[in-house]
């Protein structure tokens, strides 16, 4: 349970070997490349490999392709470095060309066949019509629309009764009338202005359609399916073309995947003549796999260092902890990942979090079904907070156990207690009133000892950074650990045995003089580095620290206060499910009653196991987090793209 272990390496080769050297490395899941910006900007003469990858362009393309004729191009491994990306680039443009030619004939073939059938409709509403098409359309002084119209439409034309037009409907079809109309020359303009501000769709009569309706619909029919087989010798070319190019275009794409890795890889080389190095990290228990890597190439040269040797470089984190505590690193990562040379605080954050979950959301049942639940989101949905559900659920079916409650039943377990453990009663009752009191100062004494920890922690990694500044005269330090401590043993004294170290023999040493320290902390650390210790003058310094000093007993107290509503939380659970239990009394029936528990239940996990969830994420964060971990480190990053 802590950071793991790093080696630093450096990989030397000519520049000839760069595509050799980086088709290896983009398939290595176990280190961390340094971009070559890191090490070029600080060293003359150094350059970078980066350039824009060309293969992204054609990639593109090929995505298109893709997503326009909804195919999927399958992935499969290729590590080929005999390539061209000129004849692939053309191979994808002139297929995706060919492909598309197709496509927009396709595309006014269909417009086509609308085009007819929508003109085969109309005439099939004039069928009745005794008379030539070609004396209806070529009238000397009168003009004839045929088209569509939205119904709405059709009541607003009564406001233009007045207008030279005659208008005729034939049939409704999907919210629309077909029809007609007739207008005159003179009022053609005005006419077709006015059907068209109310959506009137035209049809147009093909020049081909001749003679009486019934046999323009033969020619219309004819016409239709020869259009539609058209239409289906174009989609069987199409096919016959992707079907023809798949396995050119699956070799094409995954070349191009595998190339623009390593394009991408080119940024982490550094070059200087005709050498390049390739830095990065690696986990000390994956040394020799690297190594056996390049073993069959010469030409390579591997040399691993301690991490912090290169002082321009910063070491990555890698978390490594066991089964339990894996999961909460969610929360730490939420925050921040530590450097290299801090602890990790994720088996801390396992246990503060399950612990204070566990007391707050205290239910057997409950706990027990939020581990089934969350086992099933995890199982399914791969949610990393499943696997946390699972952890804190058995922490609340721990201490719901305690609690002698069972979905908010609190007598089920108590023969339980007095039958296998000889108690006489359940050890907790969190609904007698005589155990409130207890119950709040208990949370407040379980914070004091968290902030306490926190501050130890805050001493231990203060120390190993070498800040000995924070270590000992901060108020998360030393200092604020002897006056905090002594305020917590004073208080714990007075209430067990009645002794009271208010004395100026202990007030001096434990209070008065910590809280110098920490007014005096800047003064003194810079008086450590061998400065001045008042470079802007005393008395104002001695002002704004006083204040600042203030301001730090105040947040003992407020930060300790802050874990009440860990006692809080346990007294509304409870008051809850009380809820849920006075209205199951006041239903009637089996049904109702069942349904009632059931939805309360479920109402009470759901709203105030989310509440707990974030109250304790919070206490996490700001009461314990803020004392001792900063969250400035770099991730390990496994992939090199």
């Amino acid at each position: 349970m802590a950071i793991a272990k790093l080696k630093l390496f450096n990989i030397a080769s000519n520049t000839k070997n760069i595509d050799p050297i980086l088709a290896r490395l983009v398939e290595i899941d176990f280190i961390h490349l340094v971009p070559a910006s890191e090490i070029v900007d600080k060293v003359h003469g150094l350059q970078s490999y980066s350039t824009d990858n060309p293969c992204n362009i054609i990639l593109k393309e090929i995505i298109d392709i893709e997503k326009q004729y909804n195919i999927k191009i399958p992935e499969k491994e290729v590590c080929s470095l005999d390539y061209s990306l000129e004849n692939m680039r053309e191979y994808i443009h002139n297929t995706h060309e060919e492909i598309n030619q197709l496509t927009n004939h396709k595309k006014d073939t269909l417009e086509l066949i609308k085009k007819y059938k929508d003109a085969l409709t109309q005439v099939n509403n004039i069928e009745n019509l005794n008379i030539s098409l070609d004396d209806l359309f070529s009238c000397d002084y009168i003009n004839v629309r045929v088209g569509r119209i939205p119904l709405d439409s059709i009541e607003k034309l009564n406001f233009y009764s007045a207008k030279p037009f005659v208008f005729q409907t034939f049939h409704v079809d999907r919210g629309y009338a077909w029809c007609l109309y007739l207008t005159t020359n003179d009022g053609e303009r005005e006419v077709d202005n006015i059907f068209s501000s109310l959506f009137f769709d035209r049809v147009h009569i093909p020049d081909f359609v001749h003679g009486t309706p019934v046999s323009a619909q033969t020619t219309l029919k004819m016409e239709i399916e020869v259009a539609e087989e058209s239409l289906k010798e174009i989609e069987e070319d199409i096919q016959k073309i992707i079907e023809g190019a798949m396995d050119r275009l699956v070799e094409v794409k995954n070349e191009l995947l595998f190339l623009a890795k390593l394009y991408e890889a080119k940024k982490y080389v550094v070059g200087l003549g005709n050498k390049i190095n390739i830095n990065g990290f690696v986990e000390l228990d994956n040394v020799k796999k690297l190594e056996d890597t390049f073993k069959d190439m010469p030409q390579v040269e591997i040399e691993t260092r301690p991490p912090d040797y290169d002082k321009r470089l910063t070491p990555p984190t890698k978390l490594k902890n066991n089964w339990f505590t894996r999961p909460f690193g969610m929360f730490v990562e939420m925050y921040g990942v530590p450097s290299y040379q801090d602890m990790d605080p994720t088996p801390i954050v396992a246990i503060t979090y399950s612990l204070l979950f566990g007391i707050m959301f205290g239910d057997l049942g409950q706990g027990l079904l939020l581990i089934v639940l969350s086992f099933l989101l995890f199982k399914f949905k791969k949610m990393r907070l499943g696997e946390i559900g699972m952890r804190i659920g058995l922490a609340s079916a721990f201490f719901g156990f305690l609690y002698g409650s069972v979905f908010g039943n609190e007598e089920i377990l108590i023969p339980v207690f007095q039958n296998v453990f000889g108690l006489v009663d359940k050890p907790i009752h969190v609904m007698d009133s005589n155990f409130t009191m207890t119950l709040l100062i208990a949370t407040v004494g379980l914070g004091s000892i968290f902030i306490i920890t926190a501050m130890t922690l805050n001493i231990i990694t203060s120390l190993k950074r070498k800040h000995y500044a924070e270590a000992f005269f901060s108020h998360n330090g030393v200092a604020g650990f002897t006056f905090y401590g002594f305020i917590l043993v004073t208080i714990a004294l007075m209430f067990t045995s009645g002794y009271s170290l208010l004395q100026p023999l202990f007030i001096v040493p434990f209070a008065i003089l910590p809280i110098l320290v920490i007014m005096f902390k800047e003064p003194l650390e810079r008086l450590m580095h061998g400065h001045k210790m008042f470079p802007d003058g005393v008395g104002g310094f001695i002002t704004e620290a006083f204040f600042e000093a203030f301001e730090v007993v105040l947040s003992y107290i407020t930060n300790t206060m802050s874990f009440l509503r860990v006692g809080g939380f346990v007294l509304s659970h409870a008051g809850m499910m009380l809820v849920v239990f006075t209205l199951m009394e006041m239903m009637t029936g089996v049904v109702g009653i069942t349904l009632t528990f059931v939805l309360g239940n479920l109402f009470v996990m759901g709203l105030e196991g989310l509440i707990v969830g974030i109250q304790v994420l919070r206490l996490e964060f700001y009461e314990m987090f803020s004392r001792y971990f900063e969250g400035n480190g770099i991730p390990f990053k496994y992939n090199v793209n």
